[in-house]
C-alpha cells in the first residue's frame, strides 16, 4: 500500500517509486488544487514572476509558486495584504503559493540583521528603519498572505561557517522557533506550516534536527540551509530519518544537477530564482548545455534555440508554435519586454530536454536518470543511474549572468 498523508489542509499520496534510487513520485492535494511531485516551484518573490504572467505561468502545468514573507510584509504590508484578501487576489494567481518565512534573508541581509532568541532585528533596506521580525510575527504575516504552505521562522547559517557552536545553536534555536510558530499559527485548516531542518553539514545536527521536527508532526517537512551548492550528504541523510508520509521539500535548490541528484535522494519539492534569471538574461539551457544568446555570434543565426524541440517557441508555426530563432532572441534579451515573456517561457515549457523548469516532471539524459511521469502512476521507467552524492563546483554549473 501506497504511503498517503491527511491533514486539514493536505492530503500526499505516493503513486510510484524507484526501485533503484528513493526517487517516488506523488500527488499533493492543496486547498488551490492538486499538484504533482516531484516539483519544482518558481519563485514569485514579491507576488510577481519576473517574465511570466499568472496566466502563462497556469499554461505551463504548475499550479504552485512561491513568493517571500520578507519581502511582501514590506511591501505592500501587512494591512494591504487583508484589505485584499490575501497574496491570492492581489497577483491574481488561483493556484497554490508557498510563502518563505523571512529566514533566508538573514544570510542574504546579514549586514543589517542581528539575530537573537527573540527574533532578527533588521533595518529596512527601503528606508533604514528598525524592525523586528518573530516567529509570530512571520507566521501572522503568512496568514494575512493566505498561502497553502507556510513556513517556520528558522534561523539560517551559510553552510561555509566555520563556527560550530553558532551552527548548532541555530539549529536548536530553529526547534524552539517551530514551537512559537505552531502556537501562532491562526489557521490550520486552509495553510500548512512546514518546518525547517538545519545544522549545517554536520550530519548529527541534522539527524537530531529531524527527530525533534519529526515530533512536532507539521503537515509537511523542509530541509534548509543548503541552496549554495553544497555535497548532498545532508539531504541523504535527513530524506532517510523523515516520514514517507509527509512532502519533503529542499529549499534554494534549482540547478539542474542539484534538482536530479535530490530527487533521487527522496525529495519532492524545490526552489530557486536562478532559472527565471538565467532566461531573463537571454540564456537557454539545452541537450547539449547553456547556450548564451546575448553573444555576438547568435545575431546572425536564424535557427530555432533547439532542433526538434517541442517547447512552444522552438515549434514552426505550421505546427502552432512561435518559430522563435536563436537571432531573435539575441535582438531583444534583457532589452526588450518581450525578450523577458519568450525567454522564460522558452524555459517553463514542458520539459523536452530543453530550455527547463516548472514542470513536475524532471529529466536530463545526460545524468542517466529518467524519472517517470508523476501523471502515469504506476509507470516506473527508471535507468540504473550513479546517484553519486556530490558537491559541485561552481566552474561545473551553467553560467548565471
Amino acid at each position: 500500500m501506497s504511503p498517503s498523508s491527511e491533514s486539514a489542509a493536505l492530503k500526499l499520496e505516493v503513486v510510484a517509486k524507484c526501485s533503484i534510487t528513493k526517487a517516488r513520485a506523488s500527488l499533493l492535494t492543496l486547498p488551490h488544487g492538486p499538484v504533482q511531485l516531484p516539483m519544482f516551484m518558481p519563485v514569485a518573490t514579491q507576488a510577481s514572476l519576473k517574465g511570466l504572467t499568472p496566466a502563462q505561468l497556469k499554461q505551463t502545468g504548475c499550479n504552485l509558486c512561491l513568493n517571500n514573507t520578507y519581502h511582501l510584509g514590506l511591501k505592500p504590508g501587512q494591512e494591504t495584504l487583508d484589505k485584499v484578501g490575501g497574496a491570492h487576489a492581489l497577483q491574481g494567481w488561483q493556484g497554490n503559493i508557498l510563502t518563505d518565512s523571512g529566514g533566508f534573508q538573514m544570510v542574504s541581509l546579514l549586514k543589517l540583521a542581528r539575530i537573537t532568541e527573540e527574533g532578527v532585528r533588521f533595518l529596512s533596506p527601503h528606508d533604514g528603519a528598525p524592525m523586528l521580525l518573530t516567529p509570530e510575527h512571520s507566521i501572522s504575516l503568512q496568514n494575512s498572505i493566505g498561502s497553502d504552505i507556510i513556513m517556520q521562522l528558522d534561523d539560517v547559517v551559510v553552510t561555509t561557517s566555520p563556527d560550530a557552536l553558532r551552527i548548532k545553536e541555530a539549529m536548536e534555536r530553529s526547534i524552539r522557533w517551530l514551537d512559537r510558530c505552531i502556537a501562532a499559527h491562526k489557521k490550520p485548516e486552509t495553510q500548512n506550516l512546514f518546518c525547517i531542518i538545519q545544522g549545517g553539514l554536520d550530519l548529527d545536527l541534522r539527524r537530531k534536527c529531524c527527530e525533534e521536527m519529526v515530533r512536532r508532526d507539521t503537515p509537511g517537512i523542509a530541509i534548509g540551509g543548503l541552496s549554495g551548492g553544497e555535497a548532498k550528504d545532508a539531504v541523504d541523510t535527513c530524506t532517510s530519518y523523515l516520514p514517507a508520509h509527509k512532502p519533503r521539500y529542499v529549499m534554494g535548490v534549482g540547478y539542474p544537477e542539484d534538482l536530479i541528484v535530490s530527487v533521487a535522494l527522496g525529495a519532492d519539492m524545490f526552489d530557486c530564482v536562478w532559472p527565471t534569471r538565467t532566461a531573463r538574461f537571454g540564456n537557454a539551457l539545452t541537450r547539449n548545455g547553456v547556450l548564451k544568446l546575448r553573444h555576438s555570434s547568435y545575431a546572425e543565426d536564424f535557427k530555432p534555440i533547439e532542433q526538434d524541440c517541442k517547447c512552444k517557441c522552438c515549434r514552426g508555426a505550421s505546427e502552432g508554435g512561435l518559430e522563435i530563432t536563436k537571432a531573435y532572441i539575441h535582438h531583444i534579451a534583457s532589452k526588450e519586454t518581450a525578450g523577458a515573456h519568450l525567454s522564460v517561457s522558452a524555459l517553463s515549457q514542458e520539459v523536452s530536454f530543453s530550455h527547463f523548469y516548472t514542470t513536475p516532471t524532471l529529466a536530463l539524459p545526460s545524468l542517466g536518470l529518467l524519472l517517470f511521469n508523476p501523471s502515469k502512476p504506476g509507470d516506473e521507467r527508471v535507468t540504473k543511474t550513479n546517484t553519486k552524492i556530490h558537491q559541485t563546483n561552481d566552474s561545473q554549473r551553467p553560467p548565471s549572468p
